[in-house]
């Protein structure tokens, strides 16, 4: 990473971490500005900055920080609510719609997205797209048995979808739930992505994929301006 990405990255994430107040409950995302704002968070924990957080994970990655990092943590199915919800994404489009995945995470942000009173997306100005998938493929968990099935059914929809393999082990990909990631690419990017998000999560065997649609209620954007590194504020019209 350079420098400069890290400079926004670090941005970021510190003015995500100053919308948290004590006493809520917070969805802790994933990936590399995830965990930046996680650490962020930690150390406002640490110097009494903050008090009474409970933190809610997106991946077992961020679990294992949070824990490292002193954040009490509960599961979904022990919380009544989530006030707030911080988390990357690997695209986002002009309507705040998403794609989210690269790490193999996406069921389970989404399921803390959804239950959010709202959700703050942190990105760096590289993620910002006019149209979705031109530059990022679209994850599709899938069940085990179902992936060359559902690969067929993807193609029939004008889609090209690839298993993800492993970097350093052989063989696919294997998400923290146990199931299967397919990459799809569609050619000329997705047009629609309200009714695509609907019609691959109607597909037998896919759990869920990467479209983040009508979910995001804010989006900070690090970006460097004359070398500096700041944040833009992007809030839902």
């Amino acid at each position: 990473m350079s420098d400069l990405q890290d400079q926004m990255k670090q941005a970021v994430a510190a003015a995500a971490t100053e919308q948290i107040q004590s006493g809520m409950v917070v969805g802790l995302g994933s990936g590399s500005t995830a965990a930046l704002m996680i650490k962020a968070l930690g150390a406002k924990l640490q110097s009494g900055g903050l008090t009474d957080i409970v933190g809610v994970t997106t991946s077992f990655q961020g679990e294992v920080l949070a824990a490292e990092l002193g954040i009490p943590l509960k599961s979904l199915n022990a919380i009544e609510r989530i006030d707030l919800a911080i988390d990357g994404a690997d695209e986002v489009d002009p309507s705040f719609q998403l794609i989210k995945g690269g790490g193999a995470c996406h069921v389970q942000e989404k399921l803390v997205a959804a239950r959010a009173d709202r959700f703050v997306v942190v990105v760096d100005s590289t993620k910002l797209v006019e149209r979705l998938n031109l530059g990022f493929l679209l994850p599709v968990e899938v069940l085990p048995g179902a992936w060359r099935q559902v690969q067929m059914q993807l193609k029939a929809m004008g889609g090209d979808a690839v298993l993800r393999m492993a970097v350093k082990k052989a063989g696919p990909v294997v998400t923290d739930q146990g199931n299967l990631v397919l990459d799809v690419t569609f050619n000329g990017g997705i047009a629609d992505p309200v009714s695509l998000e609907k019609e691959i999560n109607n597909l037998p065997g896919v759990l869920e994929n990467g479209l983040f649609v009508n979910l995001t209620d804010q989006v900070l954007v690090g970006e460097i301006v004359d070398g500096v590194a700041g944040v833009r504020d992007l809030q839902k019209s």
